[in-house]
């Protein structure tokens, strides 16, 4: 794992995957997005390959919902991302279940590093604010 810190895009994938979202053209950002989320939704404890890009659409995603956090870090996505699609509110929540589901192999590896419960904080903020916007 290329981390440095906890942050949504604090690791290599997660700024590499910011830039993968900034050669999308317009629409097609919300694909690149949709593509990482439905791929960690749909897989098993164990997937870890799009986990740390799946953690940074969630947070573009909910950084566009009611309460959500602007992503102004210098590794995430230069412009500025068009409006997304509501549906991926709900996408976006069920990868982040699977991330954080017992022996889910991202949460093993920072608690192997001392930090899951700080990186359990930014993921609980995460789905709570991607699934109160589902309710409105």
């Amino acid at each position: 794992m290329g981390a440095w810190d906890i942050g949504h895009f604090d690791n290599d994938t997660a700024a590499d995957f910011g830039g993968r979202v900034d050669d999308a053209e317009g629409a097609k950002k919300a694909d690149v997005l949709r593509e990482v989320l439905a791929a960690v939704a749909g897989t098993g404890s164990e997937g870890y390959a799009e986990g740390e890009e799946a953690v940074a659409a969630a947070a573009l995603v909910a950084a566009q919902c009611p309460g959500g956090e602007p992503v102004t870090t210098a590794y995430g996505p230069k412009d500025p991302l068009p409006p997304l699609p509501e549906d991926l509110r709900p996408l976006a929540v069920r990868a982040l279940d699977r991330l954080t589901a017992p022996n889910a192999e991202p949460l093993d590896l920072w608690a192997e590093a001392g930090e899951d419960q700080a990186w359990l904080a930014g993921i609980a903020t995460l789905r709570a604010v991607l699934a109160g916007a589902r309710r409105e």
